[in-house]
């Protein structure tokens, strides 16, 4: 049956739960403890974490979970799942990676991100159990261990009746995988991504995700490559798990403008989303399929209640209009099966209009192929580098465009290059900043100073 759906908080002493809690961090300090382990790079594999997660006394498995893996579509499909349960009253955490603006977007409770003064307090108790890690001889936990282990135990702390958990890499050998058989697995679209470390082949890749799949589990898929969902199918035989395939066949569009889309799924008639692109429609069949399995163990999600927690979604950075006048989209494209599928939008939503593209993208990523894809439809273009080490040189990258456009504009601040893009705007254009997240989220701040407010609260109503 479904959960009580709570509203409890536990205590935070609850079962010895970090006992060594001695000091104290600000907010600013628990973000630099984090993001300082990020030298250690990745370390795929759940020993770690186990270890960690037991000194904390295990807050994982006191949880029930929904546990998404993917390339492309994982977050969409994480915020509609958890809007719906959240509309039907399930007490529903969301774990997400990476954010756009803000570290706390990560960790959310109703949509509600996780307070600065618990992050600090929390890592607190994490970094008490990493030490005494280190003091036993052990590896130190890398970041995402550490974030991992900060969000099951918050979500513990938050007696969540269910927790909406996004993979951040691969699947198998991925922290958050150290869940034991999940209420439901769901596996969205995969393509080729981070290929150094999770293998060359969509094959490869997919075998990968489906390292999420566990003993006697019910998963949902997102229809695809034939080779891709062989692999998935074996895993389910293997693990006798059931699969469950959402059906694009019975996916009917109402109508769509910037402003969103209508459509028809199975028996649900003029369901309403606020995501933009033909793919959030499949991206809602799947949550919506997830969200069946979950009513069929009890969980109370009626079709009304599908319906208003699929219109009450956001997913900021993904085909995101962040201003009117001049327009202003910004898209976390950053494959190439995202750009395949932005400049398909482009197309579909802004026809006859000049594109004045913004990118910032990695330098491990296919970015020759990307521009390829996109590079012809862009009347100017305007390279900008995003703020990580692992970037491509804004001139680097403004050298491989030139095939493709010819005004081409090197900047040197993500700052200049709106600013760049908004002087060359007229009536006739559009201005599309895409590629990496890790420069997105500047240009969202850019164009939204209610600092004061959650990511969630600009875009959502209350639950």
């Amino acid at each position: 049956m479904g959960s009580n759906k709570s509203n409890n908080i536990k205590s935070n002493t609850d079962d010895n739960a970090g006992s060594n809690t001695s000091g104290s961090m600000t907010y600013e300090e628990a973000l630099e403890y984090i993001h300082g382990t990020k030298k250690l790079g990745w370390k795929l594999g759940l020993e770690n974490i186990r270890t960690l997660l037991g000194m904390l006394g295990n807050p994982h498995e006191k949880l029930k979970y929904v546990h998404v893996a993917g390339t492309n579509g994982k977050g969409s499909t994480v915020a509609f799942i958890s809007s719906i349960l959240a509309k039907g009253g399930y007490k529903t955490g969301m774990f997400i990676s990476p954010y756009i603006e803000r570290f706390t977007e990560r960790m959310q409770v109703n949509g509600k991100e996780i307070d600065k003064d618990d992050l600090a307090r929390i890592t607190v108790k994490v970094k008490c159990c990493v030490d005494e890690m280190l003091k036993r001889g052990l590896h130190h936990p890398t970041e995402f261990e550490i974030v991992s282990a900060v969000g099951f135990q918050y979500f513990y702390e938050m007696n969540c009746d269910i927790v909406v958990l996004e993979v951040g890499l691969g699947g198998r050998f991925d922290s958050t995988n150290v869940i034991s058989t999940p209420l439901v697995s769901v596996i969205t679209s995969i393509s080729y991504d981070h290929a150094d470390i999770l293998g060359d082949t969509l094959e490869k890749i997919a075998f990968e995700k489906a390292g999420i799949i566990k003993e006697n589990g019910d998963v949902v898929l997102y229809p695809q490559d034939k080779s891709v969902e062989k692999v998935i199918e074996d895993a389910c035989y293997e693990r006798h798990s059931r699969l469950h395939r959402a059906d694009f066949g019975k996916i009917k569009p109402q109508h769509c403008s910037i402003k969103g889309q209508v459509f028809d799924y199975k028996e649900y008639e003029n369901l309403e989303i606020k995501l933009l692109g033909e793919y959030q429609l499949k991206n809602a069949a799947v949550s919506i399929e997830a969200c069946r399995v979950l009513a069929g163990k009890g969980y109370e999600l009626t079709g009304e209640i599908i319906r208003k927690g699929l219109k009450n979604a956001r997913w900021p950075g993904r085909m995101e209009i962040v201003n009117q006048e001049p327009l202003v989209m910004i898209d976390g494209a950053h494959n190439v099966e995202g750009v395949k599928a932005l400049a398909k939008n482009l197309e579909v939503y802004f026809p006859g209009k000049k594109k004045i593209l913004i990118m910032g993208v990695m330098r491990d990523k296919e970015y020759k192929t990307m521009l390829e894809i996109i590079g012809p439809s862009a009347d100017k273009f305007i390279a900008v580098t995003p703020p990580n080490e692992r970037a491509l040189g804004a001139g680097e990258l403004a050298k491989n465009v030139e095939s493709y456009c010819k005004n081409v504009i090197v900047s040197d601040t993500i700052e200049s290059g709106i600013r760049t893009a908004l002087d060359i705007w007229d009536e006739d254009s559009i201005i599309c900043a895409f590629g990496s997240l890790y420069y997105i989220g500047e240009i969202r701040q850019y164009f939204n100073k209610q600092e004061d407010k959650t990511l969630i609260d600009l875009y959502i109503d209350d639950y």
